[in-house]
């Protein structure tokens, strides 16, 4: 069940009167006659009743949801804004819990996009677009509502197969000249091409953003999704999931995706079920002779015990959500040698860290429930937790060097190259660049694509020539050539107009968008003229309609509000930030963005309206200030956060607190310039300033 109205039928929590407590905060969840209640914080920080609305799920937990903002003449087909509550029901324990984002252990205040009230535990925003067939979010950025409506409020078999009234009409067709054989007026997801199946999963199973909301089952997903990158954020350096990523960005690393291996290869796509039970889901496929892969001569381990399972070795498993194990689908060879390397981690490790569990304080033991805990606490700067996870490592790369001798396989792997480049490494330029064109079976396409984004984002111009050889081969990748335009922020403006003008026509959307989004951000726009100029404004409406698929977060308008400054439509501009600031009203961004502009536009103006933009720029900075703050407070190892942060103290005057805070950003991110010079200018302004007062 993805989805239900809650009914004495679909729900499972207890509602019987309970309570329950976290952060200090004592829940109740009782009826109210047919209704199923919850009394917890609202939105404003005090304790209300609401009413539960709906459930997901079923198996490990379920999640309750809230309506909110519903008018009174609201259509009984629409929906209106739903918030998820973060009080769970565990469905195997039989308990309630708290739903607690992993890197957050303090109460989360009301005023956070993370509090259940907020944009991140929003059903439409988050959730909705997966969980219900059909689903048209319908959002009024002039009102901030949704009219939300969908065909079925579950995932029903339209959402797999594709509408099905041509089905259904073919079905009842009579005419005898009808091949039944030749087509069923649905997508074909079981021919002998793999990708239009595994595409028509991977909307729903994927971290990506929406290009258009027109996809439909059969469809090329990279014409109307942009996948998520292995960002350091989501992925470790070696491409293995770290964050909630939802298995595509993870499977197409895989040797088995690009061998044809398809989801229900192993999926019972119906029943949501394996299609055999244990080791057999492998070795239906995997028929080698007797003794090849499940005997301890592999694996090394007893039989019946976790080590001798298949999967835990070679697809190990993530707890997200408190209680759901997610598997890796990457289906790698654990490397305990690349760990040694570069702090990736691995299977072998992930089990055998627990074996030194009492070398640390009770304290932290007491923390520590899997190995996804261990790396997060390592990371945040636990040295102890680290030195006994990295004391693994070694014992575990020793352990395979003595089982498999010179059999032992430790390839090259683009872990060692994105690993020196994030750390700053004097080599780490030119690992990136070799890498960058390496074919799939060393560097799949996801790898390459990220090396290519973070080349261009760090100003590599030394990575054009390579962005341009892939551009221009069209067997490449979309994803590959798509981030390959994104290395032309750095181009001169002609180099820009003369490769990418053409992209503004390409088929493929995910290119076309981008090439138009880097020509006008770029600066090569402005230096258009005639048909090209006409043509890149004519194609700059499908980058607004691209953007407007998120109208509900301030994000999409401000990108928008971005794109109209950079082209000079300044009053358009201004309207978009200001509808930015009203969707999302504790989003950080439109306001600093607005204040420059305005600014901007005051230093070309004279008399009273100038003097009134710089009143409303001066206005706009000091509301944003406390939102940076919240969001620096948030993110301490996101370094454009702090940078952006720093910025901001730095337009406040307070200059020892920004150069803390660009000092921050630059120690996070040592490759990308912009950090390290804006630290390096403001360090050299204070020093020049102190030596004029002495």
């Amino acid at each position: 069940m993805a989805m239900d109205l809650a009914t004495e039928e679909t729900v499972l929590g207890d509602f019987n009167d309970a309570t329950f407590e976290h952060d200090g905060l004592v829940n109740r969840l009782y009826r109210d006659g047919e209704r199923f209640m919850v009394h917890t914080e609202g939105e404003d920080g005090q304790m209300q009743d609401f009413e539960v609305k709906y459930v997901f799920g079923i198996r490990p937990l379920q999640n309750y949801m809230v309506e909110f903002d519903r008018a009174e003449d609201q259509p009984a087909d629409e929906v209106a804004r739903v918030q998820v509550l973060r009080i769970t029901w565990d469905t195997v324990k039989k308990e309630w819990f708290y739903l607690r984002p992993p890197d957050v252990p303090e109460k989360l205040e009301p005023d956070d996009p993370l509090h259940w009230t907020g944009v991140a535990q929003r059903w439409q925003t988050m959730c909705a677009e997966c969980h219900s067939t059909n689903l048209q979010e319908k959002f009024d950025p002039k009102t901030a509502r949704y009219h939300t409506t969908y065909s079925e409020i579950d995932v029903s078999c339209e959402a797999c197969h594709g509408p099905g009234s041509l089905h259904v009409e073919l079905a009842n067709n009579k005419s005898i000249f009808w091949d039944r054989n030749y087509g069923y007026g649905l997508a074909t997801l079981k021919g002998e091409d793999s990708h239009p199946q595994i595409e028509t999963c991977a909307p729903c199973h994927s971290r990506r953003g929406v290009l258009n909301e027109s996809f439909r089952p059969g469809d090329k997903y990279h014409d109307f999704y942009n996948l998520e990158l292995l960002q350091p954020s989501t992925y470790y350096d070696d491409g293995q999931i770290k964050d909630e990523v939802y298995v595509y960005g993870s499977f197409i690393q895989s040797k088995m995706f690009h061998q044809g291996v398809r989801c229900t290869d192993c999926h019972d796509p119906h029943s949501l079920k394996l299609k055999h039970p244990d080791n057999e889901t492998c070795t239906s496929c995997h028929q080698h002779a007797a003794g090849k892969y499940d005997v301890p001569s592999h694996h090394h381990h007893d039989p019946g015990t976790p080590g001798a399972m298949c999967v835990d070795c070679h697809m190990p498993e993530t707890s997200y959500m408190a209680i759901d194990p997610r598997r890796d689908h990457s289906m790698r060879v654990p490397r305990p040698d690349l760990s040694v390397k570069t702090g990736t981690p691995n299977s072998c490790s992930g089990c055998h860290v627990e074996d030194r569990k009492e070398k640390l304080p009770q304290e932290t033991q007491d923390q520590l429930h899997e190995y996804a805990n261990w790396l997060l606490m390592a990371e945040q700067g636990n040295q102890p937790v680290a030195d006994v996870i990295a004391e693994t490592d070694r014992w575990c790369d020793e352990a395979c060097e003595e089982w498999y001798g010179e059999e032992r396989l430790t390839p090259p792997h683009f872990a060692e190259t994105l690993a020196a480049f994030r750390s700053g490494d004097a080599k780490g330029v030119s690992k990136m660049l070799r890498l960058v064109t390496q074919p799939n079976e060393n560097a799949p396409e996801i790898a390459r694509a990220t090396a290519l984004a973070e080349l261009g984002q760090a100003g590599i111009r030394e990575a054009l020539p390579k962005a341009k050889e892939l551009l221009e081969n069209e067997s490449e990748h979309p994803l590959v050539r798509a981030a390959a335009i994104g290395v032309y922020m750095n181009a001169t403006p002609k180099q820009a107009i003369a490769d990418l003008v053409p992209f503004a026509e390409h088929p493929n959307r995910l290119l076309r968008t981008e090439a138009v989004r880097v020509l006008v951000s770029s600066g090569a726009y402005q230096q258009l003229a005639g048909s090209k100029r006409t043509q890149i404004e004519m194609a700059t409406q499908e980058v607004h309609d691209t953007l407007m698929v998120a109208a509900d977060r301030g994000g999409a308008h401000m990108g928008w509000a971005i794109l109209l400054e950079q082209q000079g439509r300044y009053r358009e501009a201004i309207e978009a930030y200001e509808t930015a600031i009203r969707v999302e009203p504790k989003s950080t961004g439109p306001r600093t963005n607005l204040a420059a502009l305005l600014e901007g536009m005051a230093a070309q103006t004279q008399g009273q309206q100038a003097m009134e933009m710089m009143l409303r720029a001066e206005q706009l900075r000091k509301q944003e200030l406390p939102l940076l703050a919240r969001d620096a407070k948030l993110a301490p190892e996101n370094a454009f956060v702090q940078y952006r942060y720093g910025l901001a103290l730095y337009l406040s005057g307070e200059f020892d607190a920004a150069l803390e805070r660009l000092k921050t950003a630059s120690e996070l991110e040592p490759s990308t310039e912009v950090f390290q010079t804006a630290y390096e200018l403001l360090m050299d302004k204070l020093q020049k300033d102190a030596l004029q007062k002495q």
